[in-house]
């Protein structure tokens, strides 16, 4: 048994399966075929690399029995190391392959294929493409498949019988993470806690898919843990445990409310374990977490916090989908959370999570989700977002990123009856209320979280364009770094920030060696140009930092960067 496994990337509003991350599903798949078929082979590849040789693609896939796309972004964002599968692929890719049968699965074949937001999916009749059209958990289907000799008679919209059932395939498939690009320290393992939303028995927000899953059932601590300790013994050094839409709730006893209390113990079971099965992890971080869930419960939620703070890495994200303080919105779409709920959320984690740890960045941040196009909204929707953001930027409060992004119309949900009719007729105003943001919320943001001369540790270089290198922090909603000088991609530097834009830094690698800067990186120092710069290199090598201060130390900027030179 010979099974090609093509990478089209995921991002759902719980799961994140885009570089430097791998979600769930291509691991699950791969675990159901050598469950299936110990000895079977399992090659993977990601949509990227089969863009880049298609006719070496054609000539390897015609040794394999089964090829399957993984594809579908249902929260499409903006992507540095990887380009999500298209419908374009996903019609090109089965002409591209020779093997005996052809799959697509994952959440383009549920909800069609997204242009990005303020767009309607495309559904898309795939089954004159593919063998098989899997509508059902993937790794589900694709085990009965290979049990039963790729029968007809398997039923494509086969799921899972509960939380657990899919432990054994996520143990298993922990070996496919060596064939990834970014592997092994580039790259971040998606776990999953569990899967659906308590409040899916209210509706659930009214854009989101998550509560199709129905009620959270919850994996057990065992499960999630052989899972770390299988991929940890691949050589997997980085986790986020983002699979879920509120990490804060994982674990709790209120079984079947919609506002679930958090489990403190719980979580602290879960993340000790982790950190006894993969002693060696390098980032271990969370992702979604409930506004309502911290308003509702703060000490409880202030007791996970502090439990999330023990255990994990700095640099972690808590993204809170607030979506909208406006109180009709709210109303109108069944949202989670009002103003002044939103607001003790964050100033309950900031006062957790501030502290600056030792990799540059403040342990645990919030981070701000916002949607727009929603029924009910108006011009005030956008003053009210904006006034709920400088009202904590002006209190002093830190979050990590602001997301705002125009909902995207998915089936099933009930923005599918609604429409995109104040997508459209809002544009206008969501491109100015963007650009507001940007510069008046995101900038001295990014200025307070990484103030002028912080270095930023293990930063790893991802693309070169145009000069500049462009690298990240590995982990969870990671500042963009931006260096003038081409590094190698896939190496680590540290970087010491010199300035800021909205949505990234410019550095340069530290300990800064200024006999060695290139001329470009000079002239990005703030205060020095392009002339002094010049005369810069034209005065190297300087022997120590007396001589160089003796004839440059008149400049402010190049005065407090003495510190972190080097000779």
């Amino acid at each position: 048994m010979r099974v090609l496994m093509i990478d089209g990337y995921t991002d759902e509003p719980a799961g994140l399966g885009v570089p430097p991350f791998i979600d769930v599903y291509p691991r699950y798949v791969a675990g159901a075929v050598w469950v299936a078929s110990p000895q079977a082979e399992v090659l993977y590849v990601t949509i990227d690399e089969a863009r880049r040789d298609p006719d070496s693609l054609k000539r390897l896939s015609k040794s394999y029995d089964l090829t399957i796309l993984i594809a579908g972004v249902t929260v499409p964002g903006k992507y540095l190391s990887g380009a999500p599968a298209t419908h374009n692929d996903a019609v090109r890719v089965p002409y591209l392959i020779d093997s005996k049968y052809k799959a697509i699965c994952g959440p383009a074949v549920r909800f069609g294929f997204g242009r990005g937001g303020r767009s309607k999916s495309i559904a898309m009749n795939l089954s004159a493409l593919y063998d098989f059209v899997i509508t059902g958990d993937p790794e589900v289907v694709v085990y009965h498949l290979i049990k039963d000799n790729f029968s007809e008679r398997v039923e494509l919209d086969l799921v899972r019988e509960c939380a657990g059932s899919s432990d054994a395939f996520a143990e298993r498939g922990a070996r496919v993470v060596r064939q990834h690009p970014f592997f092994p320290d580039g790259l971040v393992c998606e776990i999953e806690t569990y899967r659906g939303c308590p409040r899916s028995a209210l509706g659930g927000c009214s854009f989101c898919t998550e509560p199709l899953h129905g009620h959270p059932e919850f994996r057990t601590v065992r499960g999630i843990v052989r899972e770390v300790a299988a991929l940890h013994s691949e050589g997997a050094v980085n986790f986020r445990l983002g699979r879920q839409p509120d990490f804060l709730v994982y674990g709790s006893l209120d079984k079947g409310l919609a506002y679930p209390a958090p489990n403190p113990s719980a979580i602290r079971r879960l993340l000790s374990s982790i950190r006894r099965a993969a002693p060696l992890l390098k980032v271990l971080h969370i992702d979604n977490c409930n506004p309502a869930t911290i308003a509702e419960y703060p000490s409880l939620s202030e007791e996970a916090l502090k439990e999330i703070m023990r255990h994990h890495t700095p640099g972690d994200t808590a993204a809170l989908g607030i979506e909208s303080v406006d109180e009709e919105v709210i109303r109108r779409n069944n949202l989670k959370v009002d103003y002044d709920g939103a607001m003790r959320a964050v100033s309950l984690i900031n006062r957790i999570g501030a502290e600056r740890g030792a990799n540059g960045m403040p342990h645990l941040l919030p981070g701000l989700n916002f949607v727009y196009g929603l029924p009910g909204e108006t011009k005030s929707t956008y003053e009210a977002n904006f006034d709920f953001m400088k009202d904590a930027l002006d209190s002093g409060l830190l979050f990590r990123r602001v997301n705002l992004r125009q909902v995207m119309i998915m089936p099933s949900t009930r923005m599918e009856s609604a429409g995109d009719y104040l997508v459209r007729k809002h544009r206008h105003l969501f491109l100015s209320h963007k650009l507001k943001v940007r510069q008046l919320i995101d900038l001295p943001m990014m200025r307070r979280i990484v103030p002028t001369f912080t270095v930023l540790r293990d930063v790893r270089a991802e693309l070169v364009q145009g000069g500049i290198t462009w690298g990240r922090q590995v982990g969870s909603y990671p500042v963009l770094v931006g260096i003038p000088r081409q590094l190698e991609v896939g190496k680590f530097f540290d970087v010491l920030v010199i300035s800021h834009g909205p949505r990234s830094v410019g550095g340069l690698r530290f300990p800064v060696r200024i006999n060695e800067l290139e001329l470009r990186e000079l002239e990005s120092i703030p205060g020095v140009g392009a002339k002094r710069a010049a005369s810069i290199v034209l005065n190297r090598p300087f022997s120590n930092l007396e001589s160089f201060m003796e004839k440059f130390g008149d400049i402010p900027e190049l005065e407090r960067l003495a510190q972190s030179l080097e000779f």
